[in-house]
């Protein structure tokens, strides 16, 4: 949901996903001398709660001096900055922020604008699309106060808090959408490439004893994760309900999708990038995402179908690119799928060709490394954001030799006025001296920040399209592996999920990686592994912080397009 109000010269965007509610402010850049920040009150309609927002930065003449990991009013201690993100937002609420306009000195803030708006945040499950974000963050400010770092199950086992926290709904959503299958009349088609979470096994093998029929498909290509997916298979006795998919030459069975079938008709679809693993459900940043919708799950069980039979790239390529046609131009109205492998590029190349119809912003992910035919695309396209969400700065196989070269190419774009990057990091110990450090949960050994694959191309328009499912924006995504995307084009409600959890994760990491950045800058110029916390833990009081928001800047541009300029 969207809400935009203006009054006297402050204008005030809320775009409300399930969890998080976007604050996009901009004012009138003649009335912005003096400005010390915006403070945001917050009415829960739902929980009858209001109070001031918070956050962590003070003026130096005002700090409490609290200790490591505390908050404060935005009344006291403004948000410099013209956005801002309710993260403590609840699916299915409704919620009025009251945005105001300071000026005066850090000990006597005067109020001179102020807008109030009402959002009501989306519900994952009230729709045709059905999207679960798990927490995502595997080492964050929150998870060091909640839980002091410990390591997930360390204190009562599978019962232990930690679980549904980092989970935040996502492995709720697959046990839930097992459980849809109740008895005889119902089936389950499971294509998987991790498929070693008990509990989902165990689910799944309980749908079973009800009577559905349940048919599984998982990788069994490779050591990794053949040989665990092999182990909890047996250990959970459903080996009788399992195929194991060989795909070659050696390729990956990618896929992490569930057909659900009543009376032999599919009639829904779980898919996104989580795999069935602890890392993937819990860790890595991740999505599920179920559709509901008969054509969808027809064709998903039709794929499910042509795998089943095991057969190599040579049979299935060809067949599947026959089955599903890439579109000439911008995806049909409604939802969509492309499947792999295909015989050749093309499912990529499409990717990339609507990544460049992207005319206000363009938001994707690259969980191993962005491949060469999107980079024309953030060196030049027409969108005036190009957001890149990223495991790291380089994927997997760049030859040593040339590292630099390939390095200073990212960097090169990075720094271009409309593209913004960011790189999976953490806070370790020390970086600053007002934050907590934080530890990763080490529930992934491959991946440990960015896993999940979508796109968003204009997402705040009236017609925004979002690519979501398996299959990393690479070559071998296309032509090789077992993967699935679905598109799904005019649905504002699913776009502006998947933009409220892409800008949470986006604002997560990037303000690890400019911390760690600056504490190796610190390190090396004054032999200390601290920021100066004068010139980074304070907010500015000269007047020049709302300067950088003008003009031909990433932050300009970031202001106009989120409030709506």
């Amino acid at each position: 949901m969207r809400v935009r109000e203006t009054k006297g010269g402050l204008t005030v965007q809320a775009i409300g996903g399930a969890h998080v509610v976007l604050l996009a402010f901009n004012m009138d850049r003649d009335k912005c001398p003096g400005l010390k920040g915006f403070a945001i009150h917050r009415t829960d309609h739902t929980e009858e709660d209001a109070r001031w927002l918070e956050g962590m930065k003070t003026f130096e003449a005002t700090d409490p001096k609290m200790g490591r990991g505390m908050h404060h009013s935005t009344r006291k201690q403004p948000i410099q900055d013209f956005m801002w993100s309710d993260y403590t937002a609840q699916p299915g609420c409704k919620y009025t922020y009251r945005v105001i306009a300071l000026k005066g000195t850090p000990e006597k803030l005067t109020e001179f604008a102020e807008v109030s708006v009402t959002v009501e945040t989306e519900d994952p499950k009230d729709g045709k699309h059905d999207v679960f974000f798990n927490r995502g963050a595997t080492a964050s400010q929150e998870y060091a106060r909640r839980f002091d770092n410990r390591k997930p199950g360390s204190q009562g086992g599978d019962a232990d808090p930690v679980w549904k926290w980092l989970s935040r709904g996502a492995h709720e959503a697959i046990l839930d959408f097992i459980a849809r299958a109740t008895g005889p009349g119902f089936g389950l088609r499971v294509c998987a490439y991790e498929f070693r979470l008990k509990s989902v096994l165990e689910a799944l093998g309980a749908a079973h004893r009800r009577k559905a029929d349940v048919e599984i498909l998982y990788d069994a290509g490779k050591a990794f994760p053949r040989d665990e997916n092999r182990k909890v298979v047996k250990a959970t006795k459903i080996k009788d309900l399992c195929t194991e998919r060989l795909p070659k030459p050696q390729a990956l069975s990618h896929n992490k999708f569930i057909v659900l079938l009543k009376g032999k008709k599919p009639v829904a679809v779980l898919t996104g990038s989580t795999n069935f693993s602890e890392g993937g459900v819990f860790g890595q940043g991740n999505v599920v995402h179920v559709v509901d919708d008969e054509k969808v799950a027809a064709d998903y069980l039709a794929y499910w179908e042509s795998l089943s039979g095991n057969p190599n790239r040579k049979e299935l390529a060809p067949e599947l690119s026959d089955l599903h046609k890439i579109p000439d131009n911008l995806p049909p109205k409604g939802t969509i799928c492309i499947f792999s492998p295909r015989s050749d590029a093309s499912a990529l190349d499409y990717y990339a060709k609507l990544a460049g119809t992207a005319e206000g912003g363009l938001f994707m992910t690259f969980a191993f490394g962005m491949n060469n035919v999107f980079k024309p695309v953030y060196e030049s396209g027409k969108a005036k954001l190009r957001y890149a969400l990223m495991e790291k700065l380089l994927g997997p196989g760049v030859k040593k030799e040339k590292i630099k070269a390939a390095t200073n190419e990212m960097i090169a774009l990075r720094k271009l006025p409309a593209t913004r990057f960011a790189v999976g990091s953490q806070l370790s110990f020390s970086t600053l001296d007002r934050w907590l450090g934080e530890k990763l949960t080490n529930l992934n050994t491959h991946v440990k920040y960015i896993h999940t694959k979508f796109m968003l191309v204009d997402p705040l328009s009236d017609d925004p399209i979002v690519v979501t499912g398996s299959a990393n924006f690479s070559k071998a995504s296309s032509d090789a592996n077992d993967e699935n995307m679905i598109l799904i084009r005019g649905d504002k409600r699913v776009a502006d999920i998947y933009l409220g959890e892409y800008m949470r994760l986006w604002e997560h990491y990037a303000f690890r990686e400019w911390a760690t950045a600056k504490a190796k800058e610190a390190k090396s110029k004054a032999k200390t592994s601290k920021v100066d916390i004068a010139k980074f833990g304070h907010l500015d009081d000269t007047d020049k912080w709302w300067k950088s928001h003008f003009g031909n800047t990433e932050w300009s541009r970031v202001r106009q397009y989120f409030a709506g300029e």
